[in-house]
């Protein structure tokens, strides 16, 4: 069975006293309780939003913050706006969840912020992103995680992982998950080892037989 991955995590106030070669991006984890059932069957539990980006990668909303203008939630709140189309609904340090080093060549640390709303609150979200500045441009459209794994142990969550995330947005959604409570580590090992197993096969077919 698959481990969740995990980056190096930081707290905040280190991470505010790194210096200036350093890149900040802050992201917002939307979600919400969802009593409904997939085919009258299937638990919902949850629905949480991420985006599709103008490079076809998934990832949260939000972006990169100017620390020389901005504080990490005000650049935040600005990004969203464009992203989102958000008018009432500000995020602030209250909602801080975790920041995380990134891996590779630039210095960057990934901010993520997680705020639970109502149903009704994250539907509007939709609809509100769908008249933002960015959408159809760098913001290509929101999507809903499937929270749940079918029976055949694929559909559902391990499919969703199968998919390309930018930067640090997957070990932050599976991180979120995890100390939110909102998928056990054990479901979420699962999900990981049914998407590993099914893009091995997949990458199987693509590969020439050997000799």
């Amino acid at each position: 069975m698959s481990s969740v991955p995990e980056l190096k995590r930081i707290s905040r106030e280190e991470a505010m006293r790194l210096g200036p070669g350093w890149s900040h991006s802050c992201h917002a984890m939307l979600y919400a309780a969802n009593p409904g059932q997939l085919f009258g069957r299937i638990p919902m539990r949850f629905s949480l939003l991420m985006q599709m980006r103008f490079d076809g990668l998934l990832g949260f909303p939000g972006g990169f913050v100017d620390r020389r203008f901005w504080s990490l939630e005000d650049g935040l709140n600005r990004v969203l706006g464009l992203g989102l189309g958000l008018g009432r609904l500000r995020l602030t340090e209250a909602d801080y969840l975790s920041s995380h080093l990134t891996e590779g060549p630039h210095r960057e640390v990934a901010h993520l912020y997680a705020r639970q709303l109502t149903l009704e609150q994250l539907h509007a979200v939709e609809i509100s992103a769908v008249h933002s500045r960015d959408h159809g441009l760098e913001v290509l459209g929101l999507v809903r995680v499937p929270l749940y794994t079918q029976k055949d142990r694929v559909g559902g969550f391990p499919n969703f992982l199968s998919n390309a995330f930018v930067s640090t947005a997957k070990c932050q959604l599976l991180f979120a998950l995890k100390v939110l409570n909102i998928m056990p580590q054990e479901k979420l090992a699962e999900a990981l080892t049914a998407a590993t197993e099914k893009q091995k096969k997949a990458l199987e077919k693509l590969l020439p037989a050997s000799s």
